[in-house]
């Protein structure tokens, strides 16, 4: 008896019914990389600066279809225009919180010019995303650009300059 139960549960059917489920209501599990589930259960850099301090720039992005919400921070060195730290806080699904987690790693020690070369699809491929999940990394390369455009306005404004910079240029591109 046993060992017919375990037949008919491998085949998809249920106990107590000769008939057997339809292919369309099995699903296999999804599974996410270890990656994402490092950066999930242990995400680093989780927090957030004062967003009237000039030296940050703040990047809070959002997709309205699966309602993630990205606000990534980064603390800029205004001497040299290396970021020396970052933060965020996400709102939304593993993969949302593990590219955070990875965007705030990338930039930190990098200068401004460089980080903007970072690209969605590198985190993506980083986490190994499923296409499913690439709005995710999408979110934290906006971020990024956001975050980085904030801090240039706070610069334009408090220098009361209005030219573009090479960063502002590349942030447009």
């Amino acid at each position: 008896m046993l060992r017919l139960a375990a037949k008919r549960l491998l085949q998809g059917g249920r106990l107590g019914s000769h008939e057997a489920q339809s292919p369309a209501v099995l699903s296999l599990p999804r599974f996410y990389h270890e990656r994402v589930v490092d950066h999930y259960d242990n995400p680093r850099n989780v927090g957030s600066f004062d967003k009237h301090d000039p030296t940050v720039g703040t990047g809070l992005v959002g997709a309205p279809a699966c309602g993630d919400v990205m606000k990534l921070q980064i603390k800029v060195d205004d001497s040299t225009g290396k970021i020396v730290d970052a933060c965020f806080k996400t709102f939304g699904c593993g993969s949302a919180i593990a590219s955070s987690s990875v965007a705030t790693e990338w930039v930190k020690g990098k200068q401004m010019e460089e980080v903007l070369t970072i690209k969605n699809t590198e985190i993506a491929k980083h986490l190994s995303l499923p296409p499913v999940k690439l709005h995710c990394s999408m979110l934290a390369e906006d971020a990024i650009k956001a975050a980085i455009k904030d801090y240039q306005a706070k610069q334009t404004k408090s220098n009361g300059s209005t030219g573009a910079t090479p960063v502002e240029k590349a942030a447009n591109a």
